[in-house]
């Protein structure tokens, strides 16, 4: 069975992070691990507190995945203070580490920050060499290329310019802030476009998450990039689309939507 290990920090809710990247993965048929970075509470309504992990146990932690079984593929989400990023950069080089998904979270879906500003420089440094893609949303993507993003013209230069700078291949989510979820890959030299549908859906918390699990997942199956990213927003659109509302504020997706009908059969037994 093909495995995948995924890096973050916890929700508590259950929407994003951790619990979102596993779920995505055992969705996407691949066996799931996790090292985890920070412990959160919070909610559809926004994060209320941060308590990071000492980096000797998220050491401890990676030690016990790669000494026992190997990831196929790798997605690192929050990683909140230079001293776990530059850790988790040294093992991963120890234990050549392949197929590596950096999403990096500055920001929730609530608004709230998950990167200590310090951590930014440590993160492009040590991490982002590492990577076979990295996956900015549009306010990311301006803060990594310095690059004022607002029609797909500027998303293009901006997806060169990190590309280039960091010598690995970029995913610029456009999201509906610029267009139709449409997104822009640069890599090698060439750009590629994935176009998606509007969803008119306010609940898209851990979309982020989702999306780039779902991509290193495709890759731990073998998978290329392009097909990988193209598998992962088909699977991200229908989380999107069973139109899941739960909580006060911007909701998580249903992450199990194909085994819907299964849950409706049973859903019917129980009542």
């Amino acid at each position: 069975m093909y495995t995948s290990l995924t890096i973050a920090g916890s929700d508590s809710s259950g929407g994003a992070g951790i619990q979102a990247d596993i779920k995505t993965m055992t969705l996407n048929h691949v066996f799931a691990m996790s090292v985890i970075t920070a412990l959160t509470s919070q909610n559809t309504m926004g994060v209320t507190g941060i308590l990071n992990v000492p980096k000797e146990f998220v050491e401890k932690q990676l030690d016990a995945v790669f000494c026992d079984i190997v990831p196929d593929s790798i997605k690192i989400g929050m990683v909140s203070n230079s001293e776990i990023i530059e850790a988790i950069a040294t093992k991963l080089k120890q234990y050549k580490a392949k197929n590596i998904v950096v999403d990096p979270v500055m920001i929730a879906t609530s608004g709230s920050n998950l990167l200590e500003e310090d951590s930014i420089k440590t993160l492009r440094e040590k991490l982002f060499p590492l990577a076979k893609l990295i996956t900015p949303n549009i306010f990311e993507a301006e803060v990594l290329s310095k690059i004022k993003i607002n029609d797909k013209k500027t998303m293009l230069i901006a997806g060169e310019k990190i590309s280039k700078e960091y010598n690995c291949a970029v995913l610029v989510k456009g999201g509906h802030s610029i267009n139709d979820a449409d997104d822009l890959l640069y890599c090698g030299g060439k750009h590629y476009w994935f176009y998606g549908k509007r969803i008119e859906n306010k609940n898209t918390h851990g979309t982020g998450c989702t999306l780039s699990s779902a991509i290193a997942a495709n890759l731990a199956k073998g998978f290329n990039l392009v097909t990988s990213i193209k598998r992962a927003k088909k699977y991200i659109e229908g989380a999107l689309s069973y139109n899941l509302d739960l909580g006060q504020g911007a909701g998580p997706m249903n992450h199990a939507f194909d085994v819907k009908e299964k849950w409706k059969k049973e859903s019917k037994q129980c009542y």
